[in-house]
Protein backbone atom coordinates (compact mmCIF):
# COMPACT_ATOMS: atom_id res chain seq x y z
CA UNK A 1 0.00 0.00 0.00
CA UNK A 2 1.26 3.50 -0.85
CA UNK A 3 1.97 5.83 2.05
CA UNK A 4 0.02 9.05 2.68
CA UNK A 5 2.24 11.92 1.57
CA UNK A 6 -0.14 14.88 1.97
CA UNK A 7 -3.11 15.17 4.31
CA UNK A 8 -5.62 17.99 4.74
CA UNK A 9 -7.73 18.08 7.89
CA UNK A 10 -10.69 20.44 8.29
CA UNK A 11 -9.27 23.16 6.03
CA UNK A 12 -11.24 26.41 6.24
CA UNK A 13 -10.57 29.69 4.44
CA UNK A 14 -12.75 32.78 4.96
CA UNK A 15 -11.99 36.12 3.32
CA UNK A 16 -13.28 39.21 5.18
CA UNK A 17 -15.72 41.54 3.43
CA UNK A 18 -14.91 45.14 4.38
CA UNK A 19 -17.03 48.23 3.80
CA UNK A 20 -17.34 51.83 4.89
CA UNK A 21 -14.74 54.52 5.45
CA UNK A 22 -13.01 52.64 8.25
CA UNK A 23 -13.17 49.34 6.32
CA UNK A 24 -15.07 47.48 8.98
CA UNK A 25 -15.56 43.74 8.47
CA UNK A 26 -19.22 43.16 7.64
CA UNK A 27 -19.09 39.51 6.60
CA UNK A 28 -16.94 36.75 5.13
CA UNK A 29 -16.59 34.93 1.82
CA UNK A 30 -16.48 31.26 2.80
CA UNK A 31 -14.20 29.96 0.07
CA UNK A 32 -13.25 26.63 1.66
CA UNK A 33 -15.32 24.95 4.38
CA UNK A 34 -13.89 22.02 6.32
CA UNK A 35 -12.10 20.16 3.50
CA UNK A 36 -10.34 16.91 4.46
CA UNK A 37 -8.62 14.32 2.24
CA UNK A 38 -5.45 12.26 1.84
CA UNK A 39 -3.04 12.11 -1.09
CA UNK A 40 -0.95 8.97 -1.53
CA UNK A 41 2.55 8.67 -2.99
CA UNK A 42 2.53 8.50 -6.79
CA UNK A 43 -1.23 8.99 -7.22
CA UNK A 44 -3.27 11.72 -8.90
CA UNK A 45 -6.19 13.22 -7.01
CA UNK A 46 -8.48 15.17 -9.32
CA UNK A 47 -10.47 18.06 -7.85
CA UNK A 48 -13.50 19.13 -9.92
CA UNK A 49 -16.35 21.58 -9.57
CA UNK A 50 -17.89 24.74 -10.98
CA UNK A 51 -16.04 28.04 -11.09
CA UNK A 52 -16.00 29.67 -7.67
CA UNK A 53 -16.35 26.43 -5.70
CA UNK A 54 -12.98 26.90 -3.96
CA UNK A 55 -10.72 24.62 -6.03
CA UNK A 56 -7.93 27.13 -6.64
CA UNK A 57 -8.12 28.47 -3.08
CA UNK A 58 -7.65 24.90 -1.88
CA UNK A 59 -4.56 24.57 -4.08
CA UNK A 60 -3.06 27.77 -2.65
CA UNK A 61 -3.76 26.57 0.89
CA UNK A 62 -1.95 23.30 0.19
CA UNK A 63 1.06 25.30 -1.04
CA UNK A 64 0.75 27.70 1.91
CA UNK A 65 0.44 30.62 -0.47
CA UNK A 66 -2.59 31.39 1.70
CA UNK A 67 -2.90 30.99 5.46
CA UNK A 68 -5.98 29.01 6.54
CA UNK A 69 -8.70 30.30 8.83
CA UNK A 70 -8.73 26.86 10.47
CA UNK A 71 -7.49 23.32 9.88
CA UNK A 72 -4.08 21.95 9.01
CA UNK A 73 -2.06 20.32 6.25
CA UNK A 74 0.59 17.70 6.99
CA UNK A 75 3.30 16.67 4.54
CA UNK A 76 5.00 13.38 5.40
CA UNK A 77 3.69 13.82 8.93
CA UNK A 78 5.00 17.40 9.31
CA UNK A 79 2.48 20.18 10.04
CA UNK A 80 3.10 22.72 7.27
CA UNK A 81 1.55 25.65 9.10
CA UNK A 82 3.81 25.24 12.12
CA UNK A 83 6.97 25.59 10.00
CA UNK A 84 8.85 28.90 9.76
CA UNK A 85 11.92 30.30 8.02
CA UNK A 86 14.41 27.75 6.77
CA UNK A 87 12.20 24.78 7.67
CA UNK A 88 9.31 26.09 5.57
CA UNK A 89 11.62 26.93 2.69
CA UNK A 90 13.01 23.41 2.79
CA UNK A 91 9.48 21.99 2.80
CA UNK A 92 8.53 24.04 -0.27
CA UNK A 93 11.10 22.13 -2.31
CA UNK A 94 8.87 19.07 -2.05
CA UNK A 95 5.56 20.78 -2.97
CA UNK A 96 5.43 22.84 -6.17
CA UNK A 97 2.64 24.28 -8.32
CA UNK A 98 1.81 24.78 -12.01
CA UNK A 99 -0.48 27.78 -12.46
CA UNK A 100 -3.57 28.02 -14.63
CA UNK A 101 -2.67 30.79 -17.06
CA UNK A 102 0.51 30.16 -19.06
CA UNK A 103 0.41 33.76 -20.28
CA UNK A 104 0.51 35.61 -16.94
CA UNK A 105 2.41 33.09 -14.79
CA UNK A 106 5.69 33.65 -16.66
CA UNK A 107 7.67 36.90 -16.29
CA UNK A 108 7.79 38.46 -19.79
CA UNK A 109 11.05 40.26 -18.94
CA UNK A 110 12.96 37.07 -18.21
CA UNK A 111 14.32 34.44 -20.55
CA UNK A 112 13.14 30.85 -20.33
CA UNK A 113 16.50 29.94 -18.81
CA UNK A 114 16.06 32.51 -16.03
CA UNK A 115 12.44 31.45 -15.38
CA UNK A 116 13.21 27.75 -15.05
CA UNK A 117 16.45 28.43 -13.17
CA UNK A 118 14.89 30.84 -10.67
CA UNK A 119 14.05 28.09 -8.12
CA UNK A 120 17.80 27.39 -7.92
CA UNK A 121 18.36 30.98 -6.72
CA UNK A 122 16.12 30.26 -3.73
CA UNK A 123 17.45 26.72 -3.22
CA UNK A 124 21.11 26.89 -4.35
CA UNK A 125 21.85 23.59 -2.59
CA UNK A 126 19.82 21.78 -5.27
CA UNK A 127 21.93 22.93 -8.20
CA UNK A 128 25.21 24.93 -8.06
CA UNK A 129 25.62 27.89 -10.40
CA UNK A 130 28.18 26.09 -12.52
CA UNK A 131 25.62 23.39 -13.34
CA UNK A 132 22.57 25.62 -13.77
CA UNK A 133 22.53 26.01 -17.55
CA UNK A 134 23.06 22.29 -18.01
CA UNK A 135 20.19 21.47 -15.65
CA UNK A 136 17.83 23.98 -17.32
CA UNK A 137 18.58 22.45 -20.72
CA UNK A 138 17.84 18.99 -19.30
CA UNK A 139 14.50 20.24 -17.97
CA UNK A 140 13.59 21.79 -21.33
CA UNK A 141 14.33 18.49 -23.04
CA UNK A 142 12.36 16.59 -20.38
CA UNK A 143 9.18 18.58 -21.11
CA UNK A 144 9.55 18.31 -24.88
CA UNK A 145 11.12 21.67 -25.73
CA UNK A 146 14.39 22.35 -27.51
CA UNK A 147 17.28 23.14 -25.15
CA UNK A 148 18.38 25.68 -27.76
CA UNK A 149 15.41 27.85 -26.73
CA UNK A 150 16.98 28.65 -23.37
CA UNK A 151 17.55 32.33 -24.26
CA UNK A 152 14.11 32.98 -25.74
CA UNK A 153 11.36 34.99 -24.01
CA UNK A 154 7.84 33.76 -23.14
CA UNK A 155 6.16 35.77 -25.92
CA UNK A 156 8.09 33.71 -28.48
CA UNK A 157 6.24 30.52 -27.45
CA UNK A 158 2.71 29.22 -27.98
CA UNK A 159 0.31 28.64 -25.09
CA UNK A 160 1.06 24.94 -24.91
CA UNK A 161 4.80 25.57 -24.98
CA UNK A 162 4.48 28.16 -22.20
CA UNK A 163 2.64 25.66 -20.06
CA UNK A 164 5.48 23.18 -20.65
CA UNK A 165 7.84 25.88 -19.38
CA UNK A 166 5.64 26.20 -16.28
CA UNK A 167 5.82 22.44 -15.77
CA UNK A 168 9.62 22.51 -16.16
CA UNK A 169 9.82 25.20 -13.49
CA UNK A 170 7.50 23.16 -11.26
CA UNK A 171 9.68 20.02 -11.40
CA UNK A 172 13.04 21.83 -11.24
CA UNK A 173 13.53 21.11 -7.52
CA UNK A 174 12.56 17.43 -7.81
CA UNK A 175 9.35 17.80 -5.76
CA UNK A 176 7.29 14.92 -4.44
CA UNK A 177 3.92 16.66 -4.94
CA UNK A 178 2.91 18.88 -7.87
CA UNK A 179 -0.28 20.92 -7.61
CA UNK A 180 -1.71 21.52 -11.09
CA UNK A 181 -4.19 24.40 -10.92
CA UNK A 182 -6.29 23.99 -14.09
CA UNK A 183 -3.12 23.61 -16.19
CA UNK A 184 -4.95 22.90 -19.47
CA UNK A 185 -8.10 25.05 -19.23
CA UNK A 186 -6.58 27.91 -21.27
CA UNK A 187 -5.35 25.61 -24.07
CA UNK A 188 -6.86 24.15 -27.24
CA UNK A 189 -8.21 20.61 -26.95
CA UNK A 190 -5.39 19.01 -28.96
CA UNK A 191 -2.79 20.87 -26.90
CA UNK A 192 -4.58 19.84 -23.70
CA UNK A 193 -4.02 16.20 -24.60
CA UNK A 194 -0.31 16.83 -25.19
CA UNK A 195 0.13 18.50 -21.79
CA UNK A 196 -1.86 15.78 -19.99
CA UNK A 197 0.26 13.09 -21.68
CA UNK A 198 3.38 14.99 -20.61
CA UNK A 199 2.20 15.09 -17.00
CA UNK A 200 1.46 11.35 -17.04
CA UNK A 201 4.92 10.59 -18.45
CA UNK A 202 6.64 12.77 -15.85
CA UNK A 203 4.67 11.07 -13.09
CA UNK A 204 5.89 7.66 -14.23
CA UNK A 205 9.49 8.79 -14.64
CA UNK A 206 9.81 10.96 -11.51
CA UNK A 207 7.34 9.30 -9.12
CA UNK A 208 5.30 12.47 -8.62
CA UNK A 209 1.97 12.76 -6.83
CA UNK A 210 -0.50 15.25 -8.34
CA UNK A 211 -3.36 17.37 -7.10
CA UNK A 212 -5.02 17.99 -10.48
CA UNK A 213 -7.55 20.84 -10.29
CA UNK A 214 -9.94 21.19 -13.25
CA UNK A 215 -13.54 21.70 -14.29
CA UNK A 216 -13.41 19.42 -17.35
CA UNK A 217 -14.65 16.00 -16.20
CA UNK A 218 -13.27 14.16 -19.24
CA UNK A 219 -9.74 15.49 -18.64
CA UNK A 220 -9.92 14.63 -14.94
CA UNK A 221 -11.08 11.09 -15.69
CA UNK A 222 -8.20 10.54 -18.09
CA UNK A 223 -5.46 11.46 -15.62
CA UNK A 224 -6.86 10.84 -12.11
CA UNK A 225 -6.72 7.81 -9.83
CA UNK A 226 -9.29 9.33 -7.46
CA UNK A 227 -11.65 12.29 -7.86
CA UNK A 228 -12.94 14.76 -5.29
CA UNK A 229 -16.03 16.77 -6.27
CA UNK A 230 -16.33 20.25 -4.73
CA UNK A 231 -19.39 22.44 -4.33
CA UNK A 232 -19.49 25.80 -2.54
CA UNK A 233 -16.29 25.16 -0.61
CA UNK A 234 -17.17 21.58 0.44
CA UNK A 235 -16.03 18.20 -0.88
CA UNK A 236 -19.37 16.50 -1.52
CA UNK A 237 -18.10 13.20 -2.96
CA UNK A 238 -14.78 11.42 -3.34
CA UNK A 239 -13.89 8.07 -4.87
CA UNK A 240 -11.95 6.33 -7.60
CA UNK A 241 -12.62 6.58 -11.34
CA UNK A 242 -15.28 3.87 -11.48
CA UNK A 243 -17.03 4.94 -8.27
CA UNK A 244 -17.45 8.54 -9.42
CA UNK A 245 -18.18 8.02 -13.12
CA UNK A 246 -20.19 4.80 -12.95
CA UNK A 247 -21.75 4.82 -9.45
CA UNK A 248 -22.00 8.47 -8.40
CA UNK A 249 -24.16 8.86 -5.28
CA UNK A 250 -24.32 12.61 -4.69
CA UNK A 251 -26.96 14.54 -6.67
CA UNK A 252 -24.47 17.26 -7.65
CA UNK A 253 -22.01 14.72 -9.06
CA UNK A 254 -24.83 13.05 -10.99
CA UNK A 255 -25.89 16.43 -12.43
CA UNK A 256 -22.32 17.22 -13.52
CA UNK A 257 -21.95 13.85 -15.23
CA UNK A 258 -25.29 14.16 -17.01
CA UNK A 259 -24.10 17.42 -18.60
CA UNK A 260 -21.06 15.78 -20.23
CA UNK A 261 -21.88 15.08 -23.91
CA UNK A 262 -21.57 11.53 -25.23
CA UNK A 263 -19.99 11.13 -28.71
CA UNK A 264 -22.58 8.50 -29.73
CA UNK A 265 -25.70 10.40 -31.01
CA UNK A 266 -28.02 7.44 -30.35
CA UNK A 267 -26.90 7.14 -26.74
CA UNK A 268 -27.03 10.92 -26.30
CA UNK A 269 -30.62 11.03 -27.60
CA UNK A 270 -31.84 8.49 -25.03
CA UNK A 271 -29.80 9.74 -22.10
CA UNK A 272 -31.58 11.60 -19.31
CA UNK A 273 -30.03 14.96 -18.50
CA UNK A 274 -30.41 16.48 -15.04
CA UNK A 275 -31.16 20.20 -15.31
CA UNK A 276 -30.44 22.09 -12.10
CA UNK A 277 -32.69 25.01 -11.20
CA UNK A 278 -31.53 28.26 -9.67
CA UNK A 279 -28.04 29.69 -9.36
CA UNK A 280 -25.08 28.70 -7.23
CA UNK A 281 -25.53 30.47 -3.86
CA UNK A 282 -23.04 33.16 -2.92
CA UNK A 283 -20.16 31.95 -0.73
CA UNK A 284 -20.66 35.19 1.20
CA UNK A 285 -24.16 34.01 2.15
CA UNK A 286 -24.25 30.22 1.90
CA UNK A 287 -27.47 28.31 2.68
CA UNK A 288 -27.96 26.50 5.95
CA UNK A 289 -27.65 22.71 6.12
CA UNK A 290 -26.50 20.96 2.97
CA UNK A 291 -24.85 23.53 0.65
CA UNK A 292 -26.55 21.92 -2.37
CA UNK A 293 -30.12 21.68 -1.02
CA UNK A 294 -31.32 24.90 -2.74
CA UNK A 295 -30.79 23.24 -6.16
CA UNK A 296 -31.33 19.57 -5.29
CA UNK A 297 -34.40 17.71 -6.57
CA UNK A 298 -34.27 15.29 -3.63
CA UNK A 299 -33.99 17.88 -0.84
CA UNK A 300 -36.19 17.65 2.28
CA UNK A 301 -36.47 19.72 5.45
CA UNK A 302 -33.63 17.70 6.94
CA UNK A 303 -31.33 18.91 4.15
CA UNK A 304 -31.92 22.56 5.02
CA UNK A 305 -31.40 21.97 8.75
CA UNK A 306 -28.46 19.54 8.99
CA UNK A 307 -25.07 19.58 7.29
CA UNK A 308 -24.40 16.07 5.89
CA UNK A 309 -21.03 14.55 6.77
CA UNK A 310 -18.64 13.09 4.21
CA UNK A 311 -18.99 9.40 5.07
CA UNK A 312 -18.60 6.02 3.40
CA UNK A 313 -21.44 5.06 1.08
CA UNK A 314 -22.94 1.65 1.96
CA UNK A 315 -22.88 0.30 -1.60
CA UNK A 316 -20.07 2.40 -3.02
CA UNK A 317 -17.07 0.27 -2.17
CA UNK A 318 -13.92 1.05 -0.21
CA UNK A 319 -12.93 4.71 -0.17
CA UNK A 320 -16.18 5.99 -1.70
CA UNK A 321 -17.36 8.89 0.47
CA UNK A 322 -20.45 11.02 -0.06
CA UNK A 323 -21.92 14.01 1.80
CA UNK A 324 -25.64 13.44 1.26
CA UNK A 325 -28.35 12.47 3.74
CA UNK A 326 -30.00 10.31 1.07
CA UNK A 327 -26.98 9.02 -0.85
CA UNK A 328 -27.95 5.40 -0.22
CA UNK A 329 -31.30 5.90 -2.00
CA UNK A 330 -29.96 7.59 -5.11
CA UNK A 331 -30.39 5.82 -8.43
Amino acid sequence: MAEVILKAEGLVKHYPIKSGVIQRTTGHVRAVEGVSFELYEGETLGVVGESGCGKSTLGRLLMRLEEPTAGKVTFNGVDMYSQTGHDMRRLRRDIQIVFQDPYTSLNPRKTVGDIIGEPFDIHPEVCPKSERNKRVRELLDLVGLSPEHINRYPHQFSGGQRQRIGVARGIALNPKVLICDEPVSALDVSVQAQVVNLLERLQRELGLAYIFIAHDLSVVRHISDRIAVMYLGHIVEIGDDEQIYERATHPYTQALLSAVPVPDPQVEATREQIVLTGDVPSPANPPSGCPFHTRCWKATEKCSAEVPQLVAHPDGGAGHLSACHYAATLG
